[in-house]
């Protein structure tokens, strides 16, 4: 860098001075009154008579004589192109300033802009790290909220009731068969309504969907009923003598005594949990039974496909 400002410097110079030097050099001078020329040698005029000496030039011949020109005297140097001169070297002196300050004002301003690059850089860097890990955060405590709403729906689920249905041979009552609701769960149920339905089917693939029920309406109006843990309640009964009356027609009678088709049975009960919030969704269970017509003796078991019988 200080060979380059060097070099710079000279050039600088070198063409600061040569203004004054072609000044100097087209400038008129005064000097001393020059001598008259005169010839380089003078000889008289040649004597005949004397020219020839017996075939060698004579002795007394007259000499040459040369007259060498003076030296030009020195160029005086005025004071008005000194006075140039010192002004074209203070102008190049600033002209080489100038450019070194602009030379190291350029490397600065390289400098900031290259460092306000690298910080942009850098910042947009962390930004995209900070976006990220943001992001992971909220993923992981969407994770979190999501396994502890899990957790929580866990613990409710174990603490609430689940009524399943089971059937129940009526006691002292032969051929009769009682449909029952039991409280496995551990906090109480209130069941609020509960309704069936006789199908006829050639076989269980032929009910229809459990959807059913949507539109369905109780015969009459049922009373709540509250089950505590491990109670049950009795929701359909059913005997050997029933089956005639549920069939309406001899004709419907013949089919399910020969098996021709089947006689279906199936429900839905409806309950709250007793100690859930007020607004709470309800719960269901869906049932499904098979009465069986034997020639002496009948049988009532649950079947149906897996969503005849689910709970919810």
């Amino acid at each position: 860098m200080k060979v380059k400002g060097l070099a710079t410097l000279a050039v600088v110079l070198a063409l600061t001075a040569a203004p004054a030097i072609l000044a100097a050099q087209t400038a008129p001078t005064h000097t001393s009154p020059a001598k008259p020329s005169t010839p380089s040698y003078a000889a008289p005029a040649a004597d005949p008579a004397r020219s020839d000496c017996n075939g060698v030039p004579c002795e007394d011949q007259t000499p040459r004589t040369i007259y060498v020109p003076s030296a030009p005297a020195p160029v005086a140097w005025a004071w008005h192109d000194r006075i140039l001169w010192a002004a074209y070297l203070v102008l190049a002196l600033l002209g080489y300033a100038g450019i070194m300050l602009a030379n190291s004002t350029l490397k600065k301003i390289e400098r900031h802009a290259a460092a306000a690059e690298e910080t942009a850089a850098t910042s947009a860097s962390a930004a995209a790290a900070t976006a990220t890990a943001a992001a992971a955060t909220a993923t992981a405590a969407a994770e979190t909220a999501q396994a502890a709403l899990l957790h929580a729906q866990s613990i409710l689920n174990a603490e609430r009731p689940w009524l399943t249905i089971a059937v129940e041979p009526t006691l002292g009552v032969q051929d009769s068969f009682n449909v029952i609701a039991t409280n496995r769960g551990r906090s109480p149920a209130t069941i609020t309504s509960a309704l069936d339905q006789v199908l006829f089917a050639a076989d269980e693939a032929h009910l229809p969907p459990a959807d059913a029920f949507s539109n369905a309406e109780p015969k009459s109006p049922f009373v709540p009923i509250i089950l505590l843990p491990g109670e049950y309640a009795t929701l359909r009964t059913l005997k050997r003598e029933d089956a005639r009356e549920l069939c309406g027609t001899d004709e419907q009678f013949l089919k399910v005594e020969v098996w021709a088709e089947k006689l279906f049975l199936r429900g839905k009960v409806i309950y709250n949990d007793l100690i859930a919030p007020a607004g709470k969704a309800t719960h269901e269970t869906n049932w499904c039974c098979w009465y069986i017509h034997g020639r002496q003796k009948s049988a009532l078991v649950l079947s149906g496909l897996p969503e005849l019988n689910a709970h919810t």
